[in-house]
Order: C-alpha cells, then structure tokens, then sequence
C-alpha cells in the first residue's frame, strides 16, 4: 500500500477514463482501498425506490470511487495536473509542485 498524496479537500485532475481532463473536488478518501471520490466526476445513475420521503422515486444521480492512481493533483499556477514532491519546512512537511513549486498545504 502506497501512502497517499491526495487528501480530502484538495482539488483533482483525472488522467484516464471516460473523465479524462475533468478537474473536481476530493469528497472523501480511502487510503487502504486507494480510492478516492471526487465531486462531480464518474456519476452513477441509482434507481430511487417510492417512499413517503420520495412519493415519486426515479433516477439520482452519485458519485462513485474511482483509483488514486488516476488521479493528480490540480495546480493552479500551471492549469493541469501536476506530480507532486514533499518537503520538510521547519516541522511541517508541505506537498509542492514539482514544475513551479507552488505549495499546495498553507
């Protein structure tokens, strides 16, 4: 298990799949499976059973997790997904961008 790069929060670009080049918002993380979701990016339909919260059921619209490994971190500096390296400032470690060096953790 690799240790993950990625957190909650952090804002994503998807590298491969039918999302490839869609930028999003990391919902939640889960670093044993090494799956993330992200916000607005690979929507399942679910089918909506009738309820009295729901009389009219129908289709809504999830997100679903997809790997780390497609996943990149959003520069904002540079406009694409970027790799990232980690550097101890101090007794922090901060993530940077390996291109421009724009520090992702403040």
């Amino acid at each position: 298990m690799q240790r993950a790069r990625i957190r909650k929060d952090d804002v994503v670009c998807v590298i491969s799949g039918t999302d490839k080049g869609k930028t999003g918002k990391v919902l939640q993380v889960m670093p044993t499976r090494g799956r993330a979701i992200v916000e607005g990016i690979r929507l399942l339909t679910k089918a909506q059973r009738k309820t009295q919260d729901n009389p009219q059921g129908g289709f809504a619209k999830k997100e679903a997790s997809l790997s780390m490994s497609k996943l990149l971190l959003y520069c904002p500096e540079d406009k694409k997904g970027v790799r990232i390296r980690c550097v101890k400032e101090g007794q922090k470690q901060i993530r940077k961008c390996r291109r421009c060096g724009h520090a992702f953790d403040n």
